[in-house]
Protein backbone atom coordinates (compact mmCIF):
# COMPACT_ATOMS: atom_id res chain seq x y z
CA UNK A 1 0.00 0.00 0.00
CA UNK A 2 1.45 3.41 -0.94
CA UNK A 3 2.75 5.59 1.75
CA UNK A 4 2.43 3.25 4.49
CA UNK A 5 5.31 0.39 6.25
CA UNK A 6 4.84 -2.74 7.08
CA UNK A 7 6.27 -2.94 11.18
CA UNK A 8 9.28 -4.61 9.99
CA UNK A 9 9.69 -1.55 7.81
CA UNK A 10 9.08 1.03 10.84
CA UNK A 11 11.38 -0.85 13.03
CA UNK A 12 13.77 -1.77 10.38
CA UNK A 13 14.14 2.05 10.19
CA UNK A 14 14.40 2.81 14.32
CA UNK A 15 10.94 3.65 14.36
CA UNK A 16 8.28 2.12 16.68
CA UNK A 17 4.90 1.40 15.63
CA UNK A 18 3.59 4.26 18.06
CA UNK A 19 6.09 7.30 18.53
CA UNK A 20 6.22 8.40 22.59
CA UNK A 21 6.93 12.21 23.28
CA UNK A 22 9.89 11.76 25.84
CA UNK A 23 9.52 15.49 27.47
CA UNK A 24 6.51 17.71 27.50
CA UNK A 25 5.18 20.61 24.77
CA UNK A 26 5.67 23.82 25.85
CA UNK A 27 2.57 25.17 27.35
CA UNK A 28 1.78 27.12 24.37
CA UNK A 29 1.99 24.13 21.90
CA UNK A 30 0.14 21.70 23.96
CA UNK A 31 -2.39 21.58 21.61
CA UNK A 32 -0.69 22.42 18.77
CA UNK A 33 -1.10 20.37 15.37
CA UNK A 34 1.64 18.87 13.19
CA UNK A 35 0.72 20.79 10.29
CA UNK A 36 0.33 24.41 13.02
CA UNK A 37 4.27 23.25 13.97
CA UNK A 38 5.09 23.27 10.64
CA UNK A 39 3.77 26.46 9.50
CA UNK A 40 5.00 28.00 12.47
CA UNK A 41 8.23 26.76 12.58
CA UNK A 42 10.11 26.15 8.93
CA UNK A 43 11.76 29.12 7.69
CA UNK A 44 12.79 29.13 3.95
CA UNK A 45 15.17 32.02 2.21
CA UNK A 46 13.13 32.18 -0.28
CA UNK A 47 10.62 33.76 2.15
CA UNK A 48 13.22 36.17 3.90
CA UNK A 49 13.49 39.66 3.59
CA UNK A 50 17.21 41.41 3.67
CA UNK A 51 16.97 44.17 6.38
CA UNK A 52 19.60 46.79 5.64
CA UNK A 53 18.74 48.80 8.63
CA UNK A 54 18.50 45.78 11.66
CA UNK A 55 21.22 48.05 13.45
CA UNK A 56 22.12 51.34 14.05
CA UNK A 57 25.36 51.02 12.70
CA UNK A 58 24.04 49.67 9.70
CA UNK A 59 23.52 52.94 8.89
CA UNK A 60 27.69 53.89 8.22
CA UNK A 61 29.28 53.39 5.81
CA UNK A 62 31.48 50.32 6.38
CA UNK A 63 29.45 48.37 9.14
CA UNK A 64 26.45 48.26 6.03
CA UNK A 65 25.13 44.71 6.00
CA UNK A 66 21.69 42.74 5.64
CA UNK A 67 20.20 40.83 8.12
CA UNK A 68 17.90 37.96 7.04
CA UNK A 69 16.44 36.46 10.39
CA UNK A 70 14.90 32.86 10.25
CA UNK A 71 14.81 32.51 14.13
CA UNK A 72 13.70 35.56 16.51
CA UNK A 73 15.55 39.20 15.92
CA UNK A 74 18.98 38.08 17.02
CA UNK A 75 20.89 41.48 18.40
CA UNK A 76 18.32 44.05 16.02
CA UNK A 77 15.57 44.04 19.02
CA UNK A 78 13.32 43.52 16.09
CA UNK A 79 11.60 40.91 18.00
CA UNK A 80 8.14 41.73 16.63
CA UNK A 81 8.87 40.27 12.86
CA UNK A 82 6.05 37.78 12.11
CA UNK A 83 8.34 36.29 9.41
CA UNK A 84 10.62 35.09 11.62
CA UNK A 85 10.58 31.53 13.71
CA UNK A 86 9.49 33.01 17.13
CA UNK A 87 12.27 32.41 19.19
CA UNK A 88 12.91 30.31 22.52
CA UNK A 89 16.72 29.86 23.65
CA UNK A 90 18.53 31.08 20.92
CA UNK A 91 18.12 33.44 17.82
CA UNK A 92 19.96 32.63 13.93
CA UNK A 93 20.20 34.93 11.26
CA UNK A 94 22.29 35.08 7.99
CA UNK A 95 24.07 37.69 7.33
CA UNK A 96 25.04 39.17 3.98
CA UNK A 97 28.10 41.83 3.88
CA UNK A 98 30.04 43.16 0.92
CA UNK A 99 33.77 43.71 0.51
CA UNK A 100 34.61 46.96 2.91
CA UNK A 101 31.80 46.46 5.13
CA UNK A 102 31.77 44.67 8.57
CA UNK A 103 29.93 45.84 12.10
CA UNK A 104 31.02 48.25 14.78
CA UNK A 105 33.07 46.79 17.82
CA UNK A 106 30.31 45.53 20.38
CA UNK A 107 29.25 43.41 23.35
CA UNK A 108 26.22 41.00 23.98
CA UNK A 109 24.60 39.57 27.66
CA UNK A 110 25.17 36.34 25.85
CA UNK A 111 27.13 34.50 23.64
CA UNK A 112 27.00 35.18 19.73
CA UNK A 113 28.56 32.69 16.84
CA UNK A 114 29.56 33.73 13.78
CA UNK A 115 29.48 31.07 11.04
CA UNK A 116 30.73 31.15 8.00
CA UNK A 117 29.29 30.11 5.02
CA UNK A 118 30.88 31.16 2.01
CA UNK A 119 33.76 33.78 1.57
CA UNK A 120 36.11 35.12 4.11
CA UNK A 121 35.70 36.93 7.16
CA UNK A 122 38.01 38.74 9.01
CA UNK A 123 36.59 38.53 13.27
CA UNK A 124 38.26 40.16 16.18
CA UNK A 125 38.04 40.32 19.89
CA UNK A 126 39.45 43.34 21.66
CA UNK A 127 40.15 44.84 25.64
CA UNK A 128 39.19 48.12 27.11
CA UNK A 129 42.97 49.31 26.44
CA UNK A 130 42.12 48.79 22.51
CA UNK A 131 44.17 45.58 22.30
CA UNK A 132 42.85 43.34 19.23
CA UNK A 133 43.17 40.10 17.97
CA UNK A 134 42.27 39.54 14.74
CA UNK A 135 41.41 35.95 12.67
CA UNK A 136 40.66 35.31 8.82
CA UNK A 137 37.78 32.85 9.01
CA UNK A 138 36.52 30.47 6.05
CA UNK A 139 33.50 28.39 5.29
CA UNK A 140 32.53 26.25 7.82
CA UNK A 141 34.42 27.72 10.09
CA UNK A 142 33.26 30.00 12.92
CA UNK A 143 34.17 32.00 16.37
CA UNK A 144 31.76 31.59 19.60
CA UNK A 145 32.18 35.56 21.02
CA UNK A 146 31.55 34.89 25.07
CA UNK A 147 29.60 37.34 27.20
CA UNK A 148 31.38 40.63 27.58
CA UNK A 149 33.79 40.09 25.17
CA UNK A 150 34.17 43.13 22.96
CA UNK A 151 33.90 41.53 19.19
CA UNK A 152 33.15 42.32 15.84
CA UNK A 153 33.92 41.58 11.94
CA UNK A 154 35.26 42.85 9.13
CA UNK A 155 35.32 41.48 4.55
CA UNK A 156 38.39 43.03 3.66
CA UNK A 157 37.94 40.39 0.77
CA UNK A 158 36.81 40.99 -2.62
CA UNK A 159 33.86 38.48 -2.18
CA UNK A 160 30.58 39.19 -0.35
CA UNK A 161 30.55 37.28 3.06
CA UNK A 162 27.17 35.23 3.84
CA UNK A 163 27.62 33.86 7.48
CA UNK A 164 25.23 32.50 10.38
CA UNK A 165 24.78 34.53 13.72
CA UNK A 166 23.57 33.05 16.55
CA UNK A 167 22.55 34.76 20.25
CA UNK A 168 22.19 32.41 22.84
CA UNK A 169 18.69 34.00 23.73
CA UNK A 170 15.34 34.34 22.76
CA UNK A 171 15.22 37.82 22.85
CA UNK A 172 18.92 39.36 23.35
CA UNK A 173 19.18 43.10 23.86
CA UNK A 174 20.56 45.49 21.31
CA UNK A 175 24.09 45.22 20.64
CA UNK A 176 26.31 47.06 23.61
CA UNK A 177 28.48 49.15 21.03
CA UNK A 178 32.12 50.13 22.24
CA UNK A 179 31.47 53.36 20.56
CA UNK A 180 30.02 55.68 23.64
CA UNK A 181 27.87 57.62 21.12
CA UNK A 182 26.66 54.22 19.05
CA UNK A 183 25.81 52.79 21.82
CA UNK A 184 23.67 55.85 23.19
CA UNK A 185 21.83 55.74 19.71
CA UNK A 186 21.72 51.79 20.23
CA UNK A 187 17.92 51.60 19.78
CA UNK A 188 17.19 54.52 17.38
CA UNK A 189 16.93 52.26 14.05
CA UNK A 190 13.73 50.33 16.24
CA UNK A 191 11.62 54.35 16.38
CA UNK A 192 10.55 53.74 12.84
CA UNK A 193 9.36 50.34 13.48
Amino acid sequence: MLGSESKSESQRRGRSAVSVARHPRPPELADATLEDIMDTYVARYRDRVPDWEAFEDAKIEGFRRAQHRFIGAGGSGKHGDPNAIPARAHTLSIMYVEPGQGNAAHTHEVEETFFVLKGLLDVFVEDETGRRLETRLGPWECITCPPGVIHGYDNVSLEPVWFQVMLGRGQPETMGYADKDLYERRGDHLKDE
